[in-house]
């Protein structure tokens, strides 16, 4: 079979587990409440980990939900057509995650007290691990070369839109208490410190042995031995799940772009980089 991308409101998205008729619904009518965490990032920046450590936190190093429930049902995503029938079927305090932009999130979120968590990545490294992701997946338009996804993530032809104008986007909350940004490259450089800047902006109080068992439980290699976290179940499952990342349980290393750019695409893309990103302290980016 071969899949196109479903176009919405001009950006394309997987053509899998994805309706325009649910997404306009999510879009515009989905209520967000005051007790729910929201975790929001651009695709391959890491959300599956920061997914299982949000997960650990709320159950204070628990492993039994973990262990026992689905990734995508723990906090299912807004957009899919999946996730949005299993949050309004869910009535106690919820994770809920995302890779919306700015403009197409619902609107009840700017109005309510939710706990948002935006996790960013160098997009160098976001466009790597998205080429490796689009190649293999089954789900979308495959790209026929690096030199073509380049283009193509450069000019913002890629599901969920353009990088920069994702970033640029939730960068307008920064500022709000309720939002808390992150980066991958200070998950992966100090995930304990992170992990207890988490707790901190959630207001979980976690003993250094729950702090421990998050940290421990949210490994790499711990997750990808969780079928429950790895995907494993739903390959052998009839479930119409979003897969979004069948191949997700991949160590992104910070920096790999290096091994794929070359010296011209490194150039171009430091130049629209710096055009895109006018504005913005440059302090704001752990990888400038």
């Amino acid at each position: 079979m071969t899949y196109e991308f479903l176009w919405f409101e001009g950006l394309s998205f997987p053509d899998f587990g994805f309706s325009s008729e649910v997404m306009k619904e999510a879009c515009t009518k989905f209520v967000i409440k005051d007790e729910d965490t929201v975790m929001v990032s651009y695709p391959k920046s890491g959300t599956h980990w920061l997914i299982e450590i949000l997960c650990l936190i709320h159950s204070k190093g628990d492993t039994k939900w973990i262990q026992s429930v689905p990734i995508w049902e723990r906090s299912p995503w807004i957009e899919t057509d999946l996730g949005y029938k299993l949050l309004n079927e869910n009535e106690r305090p919820r994770l809920l995650t995302s890779h919306l932009p700015f403009h197409l999130f619902p609107k009840s979120l700017f109005t309510s007290k939710a706990k948002v968590l935006y996790l960013m990545r160098n997009p160098k490294d976001v466009l790597v691990s998205g080429y490796y992701f689009w190649t293999t997946s089954k789900f979308s338009v495959k790209p026929e070369s690096v030199e073509q996804y380049f283009k193509w993530f450069i000019q913002g032809n890629v599901p969920y839109g353009s990088w920069f104008e994702h970033i640029r986007g939730w960068m307008s909350m920064r500022h709000r208490e309720n939002i808390l940004l992150l980066s991958y490259e200070e998950l992966q450089k100090d995930p304990r410190s992170t992990i207890e800047k988490i707790c901190q902006f959630l207001g979980q109080k976690l003993n250094p042995e729950e702090l421990d068992s998050v940290f421990k439980n949210s490994s790499f290699q711990v997750m990808k031995q969780n079928k429950m976290s790895n995907y494993e179940i739903a390959q052998s499952s009839d479930l119409s799940v979003d897969l979004m990342c069948l191949s997700f349980m991949f160590p992104g290393i910070c920096g790999d772009w290096k091994n794929h750019f070359t010296v011209a695409q490194a150039e171009a893309f430091h130049k629209v980089y710096q055009e895109k990103m006018a504005g913005f302290p440059k302090d704001l980016f752990p990888w400038e």
